[in-house]
């Protein structure tokens, strides 16, 4: 299994015809950051490789996710009564946060300067960030929480469905149009939380208590942004590119199936894990919500990641996902009704599986696309220059 080979001939020759199309039109992106990362781009050594500075990033969210979970294991340290976590912990995070957006801004940068551009490391950076969707969304519910003064753990799942249908919209007009158009809303969203983890350092948790404006909540606030970038500024944009693409003639799938194909899968995730939520006999959400996330967020980057495969390589999407027959295999289960502490082992024995099986294919695909274009995933020497 170690080098099981996921991407398909078919995907290797359309890799080799692959060429990177994409549109920003961001004026926090064009104005502001890109300037920003043209300059700190320079400082980077020639001879470090922008999958390097890719995966640093990643591993910077990663490490925040972790840091957060230790502090805030069960999403209650920003409620009142209850033990807040240090200050020094959000000046970490929201520096380590600003950094790893500056690093996922960089790196294409970093291979355009060195001449190192790959598919393999676009599919790389786009592949980290879907998994990174769940460890971005679930660390900055620790700043409300749970309890009086924050969100329930229902509406934060909610919420990161609303987050990771947004990273898979850009994708899915990608897979049909063949442009990739960058969301406004990361940006905007990455350089605000970064400041609101330093904000609470210095006025703590408890200023998020009071109301923002009238009876209108900080936490409010914060379900309306997303709610609300989604619904009045990626989905509009995501429907206005799709039909320029259409009117133009420039559709790749004709047939209603083969464009809608690539959401197959996310719709069918989030139907058997809000399944499990509802049927489930121990509330499972409010025991392990953690842990429930993570395992949502793996299995849709999984995914997504496949989604990403066929869209570069300009091959049908698979309508269905392998890791959701577990799944759907455990929400039976559960509706049968399973012991309670057997529901626990079921949640955390898929996330082990998930997360091996998202690690297995993530490496499998980086070593295989390696080999196919000749070249070494972390550095920029050839093989045949040893």
């Amino acid at each position: 299994m170690a080098g099981y080979e996921y991407v398909s001939p078919e995907q290797l020759a359309g890799f080799d015809k692959y060429k990177y199309s994409a549109v920003d039109n961001n004026p926090l992106s064009l104005y502001v950051m890109h300037p920003f990362w043209n300059t700190i781009v320079k400082a980077f050594p020639t001879w470090l490789a922008p999958n390097l500075i890719t995966f640093s990033g990643f591993l910077l969210v990663v490490f925040n996710f972790l840091l957060m979970a230790y502090f805030d294991p069960d999403f209650y340290a920003s409620a009142p009564g209850h033990r807040h976590v240090p200050d020094w912990v959000w000046i970490v995070v929201g520096i380590l946060n600003f950094t790893a957006y500056t690093l996922d801004g960089v790196d294409g940068k970093q291979a355009r300067r060195t001449n190192s551009s790959t598919p393999l490391g676009e599919l790389f950076d786009h592949g980290l960030d879907s998994w990174s969707c769940v460890y971005f969304v679930v660390t900055v519910y620790s700043i409300f929480g749970r309890g009086s003064t924050g969100v329930s753990v229902f509406v934060l799942y909610l919420l990161l469905w609303v987050v990771l249908f947004s990273f898979i919209l850009s994708h899915w007009e990608k897979y049909n149009t063949g442009i990739l158009f960058l969301p406004w809303g990361y940006d905007l969203s990455q350089v605000t939380i970064s400041f609101v983890y330093i904000v609470t350092a210095v006025v703590g948790v408890e200023a998020w208590y009071e109301p923002f404006l009238f009876n209108f909540l900080y936490r409010d606030l914060f379900t309306a942004m997303i709610i609300g970038c989604a619904v009045c500024v990626t989905l509009p944009m995501s429907f206005l590119n799709f039909y320029r693409s259409y009117k133009n003639n420039t559709l790749k799938h004709s047939s209603v199936y083969e464009v809608m194909v690539p959401v197959f899968s996310p719709c069918l995730l989030f139907i058997l894990s809000t399944a499990w939520i509802l049927w489930s006999p121990s509330d499972i959400l409010e025991i392990h919500p953690r842990v429930f996330y993570f395992m949502v967020g793996t299995a849709f980057a999984n995914i997504t990641c496949q989604l990403i495969v066929c869209q570069m390589s300009s091959t049908r999407c698979p309508a269905l996902n392998w890791l959701l027959v577990p799944l759907f295999l455990v929400v039976m289960a559960v509706n049968l009704g399973v012991a309670t502490y057997l529901e626990s082992i079921l949640l955390y024995t898929l996330t082990a599986a998930f997360t091996l099986a998202h690690i297995h294919y993530g490496v499998c695909v980086v070593k295989q696309l390696s080999s196919h274009f000749q070249i070494y995933p972390f550095s920029l020497r050839k093989p045949n220059s040893d």
